[in-house]
């Protein structure tokens, strides 16, 4: 099974959580502007909320995304206060014509002092487990 990881962050969180999942699937965690260019099973695509959506990078990387390349998305992330984006990026996936797994992880992440040290390590174990989950 091919499996990718992109990420995008403005904290570092997502990144980290990103390249928990990545060294428990063995392979890199990269952000989101390096584009998928060899076929892949699983994208596993971190991101977060800003302001109330995804960030437009994300929109835009998930509209760029070439059906016959991605086989479906596995959604990750952290923020403060919202929690998932899982639906923002589906309607996006929708429009580039890619599944996404009903399934996803998502954690508290430091921001401004709120939730201070988060993810932590326990959540970084949680999103490997996740990944392994998935993987299979």
């Amino acid at each position: 099974m091919k499996i990718a990881v992109r990420y995008y962050t403005k904290t570092g969180n997502t990144k980290r959580l990103a390249e928990a999942i990545a060294r428990e699937l063995q392979t890199e965690a990269l952000p989101i502007s390096t584009p998928v260019t060899e076929p892949v099973d699983i994208l596993f695509l971190g991101n977060s909320y800003y302001a109330f959506s995804i960030d437009p990078e994300v929109r835009d990387f998930v509209r760029s995304l070439d059906k016959s390349k991605v086989g479906r998305i596995v959604n990750f992330g952290s923020a403060a206060m919202l929690n998932s984006t899982w639906k923002k990026v589906k309607a996006e996936a929708d429009k580039a014509g890619i599944p996404m797994d009903e399934r996803e992880f998502h954690c508290k992440g430091e921001f401004k002092g709120i939730h201070k040290g988060k993810p932590n390590e326990e959540d970084l174990k949680a999103a490997a487990a996740f990944a392994r989950k998935i993987a299979g």
